[in-house]
């Protein structure tokens, strides 16, 4: 337990350091999306945490169970019958008399062990059953994000006077989903390898922009820009609020993500360009966060 608060420590540690890093790199552009990915990753470690410290506790509890029954085991190995000891030893009748006696009491301490398995195995039969009922119960008041997020968004579409445009959900699907705007109000025609590539470049180009956005949760650092823009522009990496705020500048425009939990983002205000239209979806589909498109109705 000392080992994983120690990790804990130095892990908190070091993303107070990283989010230092970021405040102090953000500039008036970033700072809000900067806001919001640290409240992400606090909120990601902590309850992360919570997690492993719960995790340790039931491996240790698991440890303690497996070690009683190995004990059990031991004991129920050692017992012998009166009869076996008499063939083995060939006791007289006064030897007998008394091993009828050990008999008697052997077989009582032995239904004693089992009798106590017995309320043991009960008992955690019966803290079993209580928790999956309390887990059913839980489930049945849990909240139902999928059609929250659905009915939210239905709403926010119809005072906007906007219908949703179903994209692949694959790691493409932020790129496809600019790609679809980009025809319907650039009169652009492009594909999702070639916005990776010019969203990559820009990055490039413009490395201190983006830095903050950077943060590996893994490795609790920053990430190379190179080697983190080789990635989006060869591979299909998800794309973020990064690769938006590259290509609003690639293409001179500001760029919205409609959202259920809160009002919509705006990204590039300035650009003169038409904006782009996207919606952002959390809870919506299995394979996780999802980037779509909106038209005008």
């Amino acid at each position: 337990m000392e080992q994983i608060k120690e990790k804990h420590e130095a892990e908190k540690k070091q993303l107070q350091e990283t989010i230092l890093t970021m405040r102090n790199e953000a500039n008036k552009k970033t700072k809000k999306a900067v806001n919001r990915k640290i409240i992400e990753m606090e909120t990601e470690m902590k309850f992360r945490h919570r997690d492993e410290v719960a995790a340790f506790k039931e491996s240790q509890e698991e440890n303690n169970e497996d070690g009683t029954r190995e004990g059990e085991g031991e004991d129920e190995d050692e017992e012998m019958t009166p009869e076996m000891l008499l063939a083995q030893m060939g006791l007289s009748d006064a030897q007998t008399k008394t091993n009828n006696n050990n008999k008697e009491q052997v077989l009582q301490e032995s239904k004693k062990k089992r009798n106590r398995q017995k309320e043991r195995l009960a008992k955690r039969k019966a803290e079993m059953e209580k928790q999956q009922a309390e887990a059913a119960e839980e489930a049945s008041h849990q909240i139902d994000f999928r059609k929250n997020e659905l009915d939210t968004l239905e709403v926010i579409c119809n005072n906007q006077k906007v219908k949703q445009v179903d994209i692949i959900p694959d790691g493409h699907c932020l790129f496809n989903s600019i790609c679809d705007q980009l025809k319907l109000r650039h009169d652009i025609p492009t594909d999702y390898k070639k916005l990776r590539s010019e969203a990559a470049e820009y990055i490039r180009q413009h490395p201190n922009d983006f830095i903050p956005f950077l943060f590996d949760e893994e490795t609790m650092s920053i990430r190379d820009v190179n080697e983190y823009t080789d990635k989006i522009a060869n591979t299909p990496m998800w794309g973020g609020d990064l690769e938006i705020l590259a290509l609003s500048k690639v293409y001179c425009c500001p760029i919205s993500v409609m959202m259920a939990a809160s009002k919509s983002l705006l990204i590039n205000e300035g650009g003169v360009q038409p904006e782009l239209k996207l919606v952002y979806y959390k809870h919506v589909f299995g394979t996780g966060e999802h980037y779509g498109s909106l038209h005008d109705l």
